[in-house]
């Protein structure tokens, strides 16, 4: 993709630039910038993580082809040392999901008062006995059987606010 020389002789086919370098015949300024503005097909996906999202989507190349990245995802492949040849491998290689094993060792336990944090899965569907309330500890009582009686003296009248067309100003007559 990169044409390379020793001395600054090639130049940019965009601004006209003398570099040693080019990338799909421009200077890396030009072939940043032409980068950038590359817009995203309508309905893209991130190939690793599939984030939807569009302002968070950019073009980037990927072993000479372009390939649709989140910001997270092409910065992450970008710091990789060897980029896998399939986007399979590249998933396999950006893949974070920490919860999947047991990271503790055999040590010693540290803590003073020892016990298992990790009973359940956190991310499980919701307990049985949640009410839907903000919180599940606190249950309303049921209030069914009141009955609240008004009486007409108990109605106050209220004045209605009216919104109504500003009044036009009279023309004077002599």
């Amino acid at each position: 993709m990169s044409i390379e020389v020793e001395r600054a002789t090639i130049s940019c086919s965009t601004c006209g630039a003398k570099v040693t370098e080019l990338r799909r015949g421009r200077c890396w300024g030009c072939y940043t910038k032409w980068a950038e503005m590359r817009p995203v097909p309508r309905g893209a996906s991130c190939v690793v993580c599939e984030d939807r999202r569009r302002e968070n989507l950019r073009m980037a190349e990927l072993h000479r082809r372009s390939v649709v990245f989140c910001h997270i995802c092409a910065a992450r492949t970008l710091k990789l040392a060897k980029v896998p040849a399939s986007i399979d491998g590249l998933r396999r290689a950006l893949f974070r999901e920490r919860r999947l094993t047991d990271r503790r060792g055999d040590g010693l336990e540290r803590r003073v008062f020892p016990r298992e944090r990790r009973v359940g899965d956190r991310r499980g569907p919701p307990r049985a006995d949640a009410t839907g309330d903000t919180n599940p500890g606190f249950v309303m009582p049921d209030f069914e059987d009141v009955v609240l009686e008004i009486q007409d003296s108990d109605i106050e009248s209220v004045e209605v606010t009216q919104v109504r067309e500003k009044p036009r100003a009279a023309k004077k007559s002599d």
